[in-house]
């Protein structure tokens, strides 16, 4: 564990994007984006599908070249990928452990540091294949933490998990943004789903549509254009509200620890 400051204050950004256009075969993918992700700030990045969200995120990380505006990273920085799915070969013999280490080297303790952080430390000599999808996304998040990275990139973090444990994956990004000092770049096509989690929120349609906290860009009308207002044309009522427990990756109730301690 690093121990790195989570302050941003004056801070240079991790990672900057400035008028970022891109062109794949003749045709546009994106237009003049705007982006930056700041050490200790968790920036989530909306779109429907076909945005340009899943390019501008390899422009971002230069695996792919931007034909016009400019990308700026900062000196030596650390990426920790999650992807949002993995397809394992059913056949494959190959433990929760072994997985972490798939493309660079990690030793045992390390690797059950990380596990242990995201929750799942009990699968570590568990097959791959016999994870839930909730765990899947764990024992992801936990591959991404292996290089104590500056910057985490999530690509859709909930996908796989119930609606009971998808808090609960978020509140373990913010613990571990909190922990690392990391900036965190999410990505997700559900704004309702990660405002709790969100510093900042960029709304992507190929050129920014808006920008700004997740309750302002929830109301603004370039994103009710593109995602229609949830109370109208879902039948969704999107409401804060407290409860007196919570769930766990599973979606089993899990007690506050203010009600655990009441005799």
């Amino acid at each position: 564990m690093s121990g790195r400051e989570t302050s941003v204050s004056g801070a240079a950004p991790l990672v900057e994007a400035r008028g970022v256009e891109l062109v794949l075969g003749g045709r546009r993918i994106l237009h003049h984006v705007d982006l930056t992700v700041q050490r200790g700030r968790i920036v989530t990045l909306i779109g429907p599908n076909g945005a340009g969200k899943t390019c501008l995120v390899r422009v971002l990380l230069g695996l792919l070249t931007q034909t016009g505006g400019r990308v700026a990273r900062a000196p030596g920085l650390k990426v920790g990928y999650m992807p949002q799915r993995v397809l394992v070969d059913e056949v494959l013999p190959i433990t929760v452990g072994r997985f972490l280490t798939l493309g660079g080297r990690a030793g045992r303790r390390r690797q059950r540091e990380v596990l242990e952080e995201t929750g799942v430390a009990h699968l570590m000599d568990q097959p791959i294949q016999s994870v839930s999808g909730g765990e899947m996304q764990r024992v992801l998040l936990a591959r991404a933490l292996l290089r104590e990275p500056d910057l985490l990139v999530l690509d859709e973090p909930a996908q796989g998990v119930d609606v009971g444990g998808q808090g609960e994956v978020f509140r373990l990004i913010a613990g571990l943004r909190e922990r690392y000092g990391c900036g965190v770049l999410l990505v997700s096509h559900e704004l309702h789903l990660v405002m709790a989690a969100a510093d900042a929120v960029v709304c992507l349609n190929q050129h920014v549509c808006c920008t700004g906290r997740p309750e302002a860009v929830s109301h603004h009308p370039e994103y009710l254009k593109l995602f229609g207002d949830p109370t109208e044309a879902r039948g969704l009522a999107v409401y804060a509200h407290d409860h007196d427990h919570r769930h766990d990756l599973h979606g089993r109730v899990v007690e506050n620890e203010e009600q655990q301690e009441t005799p």
